[in-house]
């Protein structure tokens, strides 16, 4: 990384950490903006009744009401005082800027992206990311928008691991995007984690919504699939039918029941092989003659 790059990281670094705000219960508050408007009336004039208005409307600056389920980022002057996130009436300190924060559990699924996987395949694939804000100051000042921040960090991590993986490995070496979905998970919430920390941002869990070949090679994809799908059904006929032919061979000869030459018994083994690979039920002969006609 050159020096120009590794200044910018630097800069562009955000060491503000969340931190409860000073808070009292805003019923002082209201408790203490009445006493000032009594008093007011009772001064009626004057140079006096500055100093009750005055009162009255920094207490009347400082009330909050915090939502369940939401927050008030307090910032005073430029300075980041605190944040607030027990829910109802409070007084803070007066004269604050607060922006309101969700911290409820949010989700959304990407954009169904195109991507090459490990193989140069083109394939479709999305996912639904279950988030939450976990600091509400990195949320607020870290980044410029939190929400379409954690949106694009998600497709541009689900590109990164879409390319790490096959599609489909028919050797079973490895894992693929299709018979490995919880470990492409694993893989793609631990890559948000990393990627989403700067905005105080927790992910609560990741998964593939959608999985496919694109459609320019999905029906070329399928045949490869189904022509995998005959050779290891017609490998496991042969392998259960050769087994088969040597019990049954191994059966006569122990029984005594009849004799046969080498000639014979391969004439029976193949006989019996075509019985039991056969796509087709085969049409039984009766032969009449003896063995040899």
């Amino acid at each position: 990384m050159s020096d120009q790059n590794t200044r910018g990281a630097v800069r562009a670094a955000v060491t503000v950490l969340e931190r409860p705000a000073w808070k009292v219960s805003g019923w002082l508050g209201v408790a203490l903006a009445a006493v000032c408007i009594a008093a007011g009336v009772l001064i009626g004039g004057g140079w006096l009744l500055a100093a009750p208005i005055v009162v009255g409307v920094l207490t009347a600056s400082s009330l909050v009401i915090v939502q369940p389920g939401r927050t008030q980022v307090v910032r005073f002057f430029g300075n980041y005082v605190g944040t607030i996130r027990d829910p109802g009436l409070w007084c803070t300190v007066p004269l604050v800027e607060r922006r309101a924060l969700s911290i409820r559990v949010r989700n959304f699924e990407t954009n169904r992206l195109k991507v090459n996987d490990a193989d140069g395949n083109p394939i479709e694939i999305a996912a639904i990311v279950v988030w939450q804000v976990a600091d509400t100051a990195k949320a607020a000042y870290a980044v410029d928008d939190f929400v379409d921040f954690v949106a694009v960090q998600a497709e541009a991590a689900l590109r990164h691991v879409a390319r790490s993986r096959p599609y489909d490995n028919p050797s079973e070496s490895g894992g693929s995007l299709r018979d490995s979905t919880d470990a492409v998970a694993g893989e793609l919430a631990q890559e948000m984690v990393e990627r989403v920390s700067v905005a105080g941002v927790e992910i609560i869990e990741v998964r593939i919504s959608h999985l496919a070949y694109a459609p320019e090679i999905a029906q070329a994809m399928l045949r490869r699939q189904q022509a995998s799908a005959v050779v290891a059904a017609r490998s496991q006929i042969v392998e259960g039918a050769v087994g088969m032919v040597d019990m049954a061979l191994a059966r006569l000869d122990e029984r005594g029941i009849v004799e046969l030459d080498e000639e014979r018994k391969a004439a029976m083994v193949s006989n019996l092989m075509v019985v039991l690979c056969g796509d087709q039920p085969p049409s039984p002969i009766v032969n009449t003659g003896t063995l040899y006609t």
